[in-house]
């Protein structure tokens, strides 16, 4: 029998202890979410997307009554960004949640389907993707995707895809 052992690295940090850069990523993060469509849990996400052009793409969760017809604040950021700018690798995604009119204190993490999109958008470009996950009292910075997703569902998958051809 074998074992596998799977490591995430995680830095945590603070706020001050971010660059303009990442603090400007994490206001715009923010701004997102208060502004997500959210009536049902009254939790609301931001997402924000740098793009390797310079451009930052905003996505919000989008709630509707019609569960699970709503859409997660990283997806609507994400596929904006391809849909609109499908040549620029995403560099940096922050997210943000906010519930009850404040910040969570702990980050919080991309569900398992966003995972899987971002793993996807990582592997689209061959690019690493980094996350600043916020929280008032910590925030999670991560190297790219892969940590969230060490076993994804991806490429290596390849020759069991479907063959239309026959």
């Amino acid at each position: 029998m074998e074992y596998l052992k799977i490591v995430t690295k995680i830095t945590i940090c603070s706020y001050e202890e971010l660059n303009s850069e990442e603090k400007k990523m994490i206001e715009a993060a923010k701004d997102a979410a208060k502004k997500a469509y959210a009536p049902y849990s009254n939790f609301q996400v931001g997402a924000a997307a740098f793009l390797e052009n310079g451009t930052i793409i905003t996505g919000n969760n989008q709630e509707n009554v019609a569960y699970p017809s709503g859409l997660c604040a990283e997806r609507t950021a994400v596929f904006y960004a391809n849909a609109q700018y499908p040549d620029q690798a995403v560099q940096l995604l922050a997210i943000a949640a906010f519930f009850k009119g404040e910040f969570l204190e702990m980050p919080i993490t991309p569900c398992g389907a966003c995972r899987q999109v971002l793993m996807e958008t990582e592997n689209l470009f061959g690019k690493p993707i980094n996350l600043l996950l916020y929280g008032t009292k910590k925030i999670y910075k991560i190297g790219s995707v892969k940590e969230l997703l060490p076993l994804c569902f991806g490429e290596d998958l390849a020759p069991f895809r479907f063959n239309i051809d026959g």
